[in-house]
């Protein structure tokens, strides 16, 4: 009878034993299962984050491509393309103002804005364009060319000191031929040696339709 006990008990022991080294083994393979999934994660995440960073990086590079590669300024044609140009004899107010500031030239009846121009206007300094109150003066003509500048240009009407100060077109070489790398900064940046330039169609329209005596307002 005793050995039958100790025999219960020792099986008993056993049994015991192997549950517990079972129930281990569990806890430890559950907790590298545990640790596994969750370096998977932190990875997960880690990856998304960088996806997430270089996506913001990306569309932040294609804005400033598309901001660097924008529809270049039409400096053949008229600066409003789908308004036309006004008819002078129904505006016997009519005036020019001219902003520095906006690189712009308003066709303007009291206070009734007709017509906007791109321009662009003299370098700031002893090349800048004057300031001021001015009329358009008589002088006006279709070509001149300044070979101590390099530079001419068409279309041209005196505003100042009788064909000194000018509005004309986007420059030319010695050769007439546009100097596109200039024309492009029409309404962008100041660029010119006093004078305003215009585009070619705006110019042309200056010279054939402005009236002599048309006031002109710079700031």
């Amino acid at each position: 009878m005793k050995l039958t006990t100790k025999f219960i008990l020792y099986l008993t022991l056993s049994f015991s034993g192997i549950v517990l080294l079972f129930g281990i083994r569990s806890m430890v393979r559950n907790s590298f299962a545990f640790e596994a999934t969750r370096a998977q994660a932190a990875s997960t995440s880690h990856s998304n984050s960088s996806h997430a960073k270089f996506k913001t990086r990306k569309s932040s590079v294609s804005h400033k491509t598309a901001a660097a590669t924008a529809t270049p300024v039409d400096w053949h044609g008229p600066s409003e393309s789908n308004h036309p140009y006004p008819n002078v004899q129904n505006y016997p107010n009519l005036r020019i103002d001219v902003s520095v500031a906006k690189q712009r030239v308003y066709l303007k009846a009291g206070d009734k804005l007709l017509y906007t121009m791109l321009a662009t206007t003299g370098k700031p300094g002893a090349n800048a364009t004057p300031k001021g109150d001015f009329v358009i003066q008589p002088e006006r003509g279709l070509h001149f060319y300044n070979a101590s500048l390099n530079e001419g240009a068409n279309y041209w009407v005196s505003f100042k000191d009788h064909g000194v100060y000018l509005f004309h077109s986007v420059p030319v070489d010695a050769s007439d031929h546009y100097i596109a790398s200039k024309a492009a900064l029409l309404g962008k940046r100041s660029d010119s040696h006093g004078c305003v330039r215009l585009s070619i169609s705006d110019a042309k329209w200056m010279y054939e339709h402005i009236p002599v005596n048309t006031p002109v307002h710079i700031q």
